[in-house]
């Protein structure tokens, strides 16, 4: 076994490894999950520390 039968090898596996992923992708059973992480980002977090949260809402309320 040289190098190109090696070569050769890796190039079956990352492409049977592309063909699994993109039908993992694609597969129906995904399409709800893929859906609710595409709305990530246009989600609002909520603040971590609510002491920051009374504060923004103190400085909202006065107006800075």
């Amino acid at each position: 076994m040289d190098i190109n039968d090696l070569d050769s090898m890796v190039t079956v596996v990352s492409f049977i490894t592309f063909i699994g992923i993109v039908v993992w992708t694609y597969s129906g059973r995904r399409k709800a999950a893929f859906e609710e992480t595409a709305l990530l980002p246009f989600t609002e977090d909520e603040p971590v520390d609510p002491a920051w949260r009374e504060a923004h809402k103190e400085r909202e309320r006065i107006g800075s």
